[in-house]
């Protein structure tokens, strides 16, 4: 009986995981269509100039933003949602009244830095001081965008899932909405009234979402608001230390390639990056937004995390692995749709990523513990090491190989930071991937590598029979082995009966 209850138990756990992906999967694609489309009129209707203009606006609050934010948005999830899975409702209250005031002090925080920085924030990103102001003015969304970060946390923590993926399908089309009107009207004048419009709309969204929410009301000092927040603090400064690191990597490796390979250069690499990180990262996106509060819930078990890890590994190898064979033979398909001929030249650096995607994801499934353990001294060290190496296999990569040359550096980043986050977890946690998760994604990245050698070496109808052979085998092997943990067949045939 308690084999028949643990199966059980272990099918509706692989359910929660492979619904709440494929509705935050099917957020992300929505919020892409409205990105693609809100892209389109901003360009149309601004011209080079005006999205030149935006860009650099946002670009230099984002910067401030990942100072100041203090990386609250995501290091407090683990702190909700470990209150929430207790069931304490004193707890959750005093963890969700914490979060809001340390939302409020960073958004000051922030708000206070643009306003002070401004002059310099103008001077170097447009080259003179003309545009202080507008920053001075741009300074109330950091304030607004951390109270909607706030919002949104207790949402992901308390597992709010529809809630939240409403929140966010709503706040984007609003966002097309609110903007197009204002930068038909006001033209390039319109850029800061509508990022700073768009900032109350998210926050104003987020609200009557979270408001939902039923928390008690609870007396905290501020000794013991400081206190109870440091941990959800420590976390988040390791998580904003990380992405200034990142930031600074990114930002040195394009000006490496411009110096090499020119603007031209940076931008078949920008391109690639962006078919790789908005499109094909967004499994990634998707499976977050669950994944983090469910590991944070039981981080102080570890057999428990390794048995969520595992089935989230699992469940992301069945999703990505056919969406990466799809893309590895039409992907000079796509790139003529997204952006011209021109581009194909970054046809082999995006093929080599998507190998490299599955060593991605069998490394972040990893490392997310880290976080949820609240490690925040191992997460920074892991990160740095990893963000120095990542730089190193680029630049050798370009200058031996080219953009094929940064693509096969982005396998073995991230082959080696999969070994790296292995051997910390394995040891500090007693972690090892169970035997359901070995077999699928060893044998998806076969199928992923095999893919990619056809890609690479046949061309015209040869690479697309033989590549549509690949995706059918990948396809078929993940439709089984997700039914087999989800009976979403089953499911499916039902709901299908019922309506009849």
């Amino acid at each position: 009986m308690s084999e028949e209850i643990k199966y059980t138990d272990q099918k509706a756990s692989y359910r929660s995981i492979f619904k709440a992906t494929s509705l935050f999967g099917g957020v992300q694609v929505y919020q892409i269509l409205i990105q693609i489309i809100k892209s389109k009129f901003i360009a149309v209707l601004l011209g080079p100039a005006g999205f030149g203009i935006m860009g650099l606006y946002q670009s230099a609050i984002d910067l401030i933003k990942q100072v100041t934010s203090l990386g609250i948005s995501q290091s407090a999830v683990r702190d909700v949602s470990e209150a929430y899975g207790t069931g304490d409702l004193q707890r959750i209250s005093r963890t969700t009244t914490v979060l809001k005031r340390v939302v409020w002090w960073t958004g000051i925080l922030g708000l206070i830095a643009v306003a002070l920085f401004s002059p310099i924030l103008s001077k170097t990103s447009f080259g003179n001081y003309d545009y202080t102001v507008p920053f001075i003015f741009l300074s109330v969304t950091l304030l607004l965008d951390q109270l909607c970060a706030g919002q949104r946390v207790v949402l992901q923590g308390m597992r709010r899932l529809r809630d939240l993926a409403k929140c966010s399908a709503v706040g984007v089309t609003l966002g097309l909405v609110l903007s197009v009107p204002l930068y038909y009207l006001l033209g390039v004048d319109g850029i800061v009234p509508t990022m700073i419009l768009n900032a109350i709309t998210s926050f104003v969204i987020a609200w009557v979402y979270a408001r939902k929410v039923k928390i008690e009301p609870v007396n905290i000092s501020l000794k013991d608001t400081i206190a109870e927040s440091k941990s959800m603090m420590a976390m988040g400064v390791s998580m904003s230390l990380s992405g200034v690191l990142a930031m600074g990597i990114a930002f040195a490796l394009r000006s490496y390639i411009r110096s090499i390979g020119g603007t031209e250069g940076v931008g078949f690499y920008q391109a690639g990056f962006a078919i790789i990180e908005s499109y094909v990262g967004l499994v990634f996106s998707a499976i977050s937004t669950d994944y983090y509060p469910r590991l944070a819930a039981v981080n102080s078990d570890n057999r428990k995390c390794k048995e969520i890890i595992c089935q989230q590994g699992e469940i992301g190898v069945f999703i990505l692995a056919p969406m990466l064979t799809i893309c590895i033979v039409f992907m000079p398909i796509v790139l003529r749709i997204l952006y011209s001929d021109a581009f194909l030249a970054a046809n082999n650096f995006i093929l080599w990523c998507c190998l490299g995607m599955m060593f991605r994801l069998a490394s972040w499934v990893i490392s997310y513990v880290f976080i949820a353990k609240s490690e925040s001294i191992l997460f920074i060290i892991s990160e740095a090491f990893g963000k120095a190496y990542f730089l190193l296999f680029n630049i050798l990569g370009y200058k031996i190989g080219g953009l094929s040359g940064l693509g096969i550096a982005f396998v073995l980043q991230y082959a080696v930071f999969f070994l790296q986050v292995y051997l910390i977890a394995h040891y500090r946690y007693q972690f090892s991937f169970s035997i359901s998760f070995i077999k699928p994604f060893a044998l998806q990245t076969i199928l992923v590598a095999s893919c990619l050698i056809i890609a690479l070496l046949a061309d015209g109808w040869v690479k697309y029979v033989a590549g549509g052979l690949i995706i059918l085998v990948s396809g078929s092997i993940a439709l089984v082995g997700l039914n087999n943990r989800t009976d979403f067949r089953e499911a499916l045939l039902s709901r299908i009966g019922r309506k009849e």
